[in-house]
């Protein structure tokens, strides 16, 4: 029970940090919303890009080859947009559930998100339904 708590007030605690050392969000010259918050004696950026929680579909109900079809397509599609650096991180879940995927697109807008987004061939041939977020992260930031 008490690492329940901790995770959630860890959280807050961080959100306030953050709204107490942090500038007002601003573009950069690339069109990305930033903002800038002092750790200590460091400048860190933090920057905003969209998290796409890729869901099931309601229509689930094509047939094998079919199916293989879309998804080859739709790896193709995330495939290209990681390829010109819309993409910086996509992947599956590693359970069966209804949340099957997340994608952070590299965007500037809500609807450049979502435009991309509708034009997977998974989530056009109804697989697969997109739930987008803003989402801040650290400028640069990446997994190992």
């Amino acid at each position: 029970m008490k690492k329940t708590l901790i995770l959630p007030l860890f959280s807050l605690l961080f959100l306030f940090n953050i709204a107490a050392n942090a500038q007002a969000p601003q573009v950069d010259k690339e069109g990305f919303e930033i903002f800038e918050m002092q750790e200590g004696d460091s400048t860190i950026i933090m920057k905003k890009y969209f998290l796409v929680l890729l869901k099931k579909g309601d229509k689930l109900d094509h047939d094998e080859a079919e199916a293989n079809i879309i998804q080859t397509q739709h790896l193709a599609h995330m495939d290209s947009l990681a390829a010109i650096g819309k993409i910086k991180l996509a992947g599956p879940m590693g359970s069966d559930t209804a949340l099957r995927g997340i994608v952070v697109y590299n965007v500037t807008t809500l609807e450049e998100a979502t435009t991309l987004a509708n034009q997977d061939p998974a989530i056009i041939a109804g697989r697969l339904v997109a739930e987008i977020h803003p989402w801040w992260s650290l400028k640069g930031a990446c997994l190992e």
